[in-house]
């Protein structure tokens, strides 16, 4: 093969290190692995020989667990970052920073000296925080979470993850909700729309102070109400077997016991047709969870218009079927009433982004309605295959473009605000320790969680990167060196 150098100077080291990897397990050929690096053999042999010595070095015999293997300088300023860390990074109580302190670094300190440090911290990071520009968020995900009884009114970037608002409020009504938007208003927010759960004083709240940003429904919320509502049907419909079925070994032992049964059969009837109308009800829920599911909110789905027929025709039944025994029907049908512009909002969105790639690339809108419902199917299956083939064989050279710009569309229309509950669940892990909350400590963790780099994501874009970085599309200081300590380096 021919020697590639420009190619292989340009790898980066993750890329090196891979191939050192494939060399050293011997998985495939040398000759296979340079072809698909295109780089040359030799390359691939000095990739080999770098990490058989990496892996060497590291089972040589070292000097023993004592060996000193670097002098810190400890100064008060770096045990004031260490007590920052210790409590964003690892969750750390104010009293386990004093006991760590104690037995590690035989230094005594305070809980006020602690909680003291982290305000001169919070009031930094606030500074920070309200200085930030926000007119380049196009989609705002806004809950309401709960710390006992006090709510915290929380907004995060649809794709950035970055927490815009974290504010802890007595009440969550629409005077609330609009003072706060009006603040973030002032510093550029103006988004494209919102995305939120049901909350009346949420929704009032914008509507009061931003009355043309559209507010989307949130779909993860109705799909759970939904789905718990199955779960509870079907334990109903377990509990009526076990009557029946005991009903049924009662009788036996009466029987055998030579006792009337005339009462006990009539029960028995009683149950068989109830375990049996709860069967059919149960079989009825699941076919429309389902269409609900994967028709009316799937992302890749039929048009806004078909959509909202579908999702007609599910609310109707389920009212139908409604007889006042099940409280959580009742509550769901009326919840899909009263939310159906809402909740499928995301699809008038996606309908306008397909008429547009279809303008842009100058194809019919019911082809690049079959690619995105393409991406319905699973890509390991033989039905997405075969459909792929179809629509590449039809749109030839253009069928690519269409590919990546369908995706693309896709990714950008959020249905739900996940980001949100996820924010919530790292929060948590902060809020048990604390029995309140003051919106200096929150601006303080709004600061970390939004300058703090991504060890690992599920989005490689995220992925050692901030969401203060993803925001601006600018790299940053650390974050213990935004708020200006100096961090330490090993000579």
């Amino acid at each position: 093969m021919i020697s590639t150098p420009a190619i292989a100077a340009t790898l980066p080291p993750k890329i090196r290190k891979d191939i050192g990897i494939q060399a050293l397990s011997r998985s495939m050929p040398i000759a296979r692995i340079a072809r698909e690096n295109q780089t040359s053999r030799k390359f691939v042999y000095e990739q080999k020989a770098i990490a058989a010595q990496a892996l060497d070095d590291s089972f040589l015999d070292s000097k023993g667990d004592d060996e000193v293997l670097f002098y810190l300088p400890i100064t008060k300023t770096w045990l004031f970052q260490l007590i920052l860390a210790l409590v964003l990074i690892c969750h750390s109580s104010y009293r386990g920073v004093v006991e760590l302190l104690r037995d590690l670094f035989d230094w005594s300190i305070s809980v006020g000296t602690v909680h003291n440090r982290l305000q001169v911290a919070a009031a930094k990071a606030e500074e920070i925080n309200q200085a930030q520009d926000l007119s380049t968020i196009k989609q705002g995900l806004h809950d309401e979470i709960f710390q006992g009884s006090m709510p915290v009114l929380t907004g995060v970037d649809a794709f950035s993850t970055y927490c815009y608002l974290l504010k802890a409020a007595e009440h969550r009504d629409e005077d609330t909700w609009g003072w706060y938007l009006l603040e973030l208003h002032a510093r550029g927010f103006d988004p494209d729309n919102t995305i939120a759960d049901g909350a009346t004083g949420l929704r009032a709240g914008q509507k009061a102070v931003m009355p043309d940003i559209p507010c989307h429904g949130d779909v993860f919320h109705i799909l759970k109400q939904f789905k718990d509502f199955v779960l509870s049907l079907t334990r109903k419909v377990q509990g009526a077997t076990s009557s029946r079925v005991n009903q049924e070994e009662d009788i036996v032992r009466a029987q055998l016991a030579q006792e009337p049964t005339r009462s006990m059969t009539s029960k028995l009837g009683h149950l068989k047709r109830r375990e049996q109308r709860l069967l059919t009800l149960l079989k009825d829920v699941k076919i429309l969870f389902q269409w609900m599911v994967h028709d009316v909110l799937e992302l890749a789905g039929p048009t806004l218009s078909v959509r909202q027929e579908l999702f007609d025709f599910i609310k109707v039944e389920l009212q139908q079927r409604d007889d006042g025994e099940f409280p959580m029907m009742r509550k769901l049908w009326k919840a899909l009433h009263h939310q159906r512009d809402q909740l499928l909002a995301f699809s008038g969105v996606l309908d306008q982004k397909l008429a547009e790639i279809a303008i842009r690339l100058d194809i019919p809108l019911e082809k690049v309605r079959e690619v995105c419902l393409l991406h319905r199917k699973q890509n390991t299956s033989n039905a997405y295959w075969e459909k792929w083939n179809q629509l590449h064989q039809g749109l030839s050279g253009k069928f690519h473009y269409l590919m990546e710009a369908v995706t693309e569309a896709l990714k950008q229309t959020p249905r739900a605000s996940s980001l949100v509950e996820n924010l919530n669940s790292r929060l948590r892990n902060y809020f048990f320790l604390r029995r309140t909350l003051g919106n200096s400590y929150l601006g303080l963790l709004q600061y970390f969680l939004n300058h703090r780099c991504f060890m690992r994501s599920e989005i490689s874009e995220r992925e050692g990167k901030s969401p203060k970085e993803l925001l601006t599309g600018e790299a940053h200081p650390h974050w213990l060196e935004l708020l200006g300590f100096q961090r330490f380096q090993r000579a």
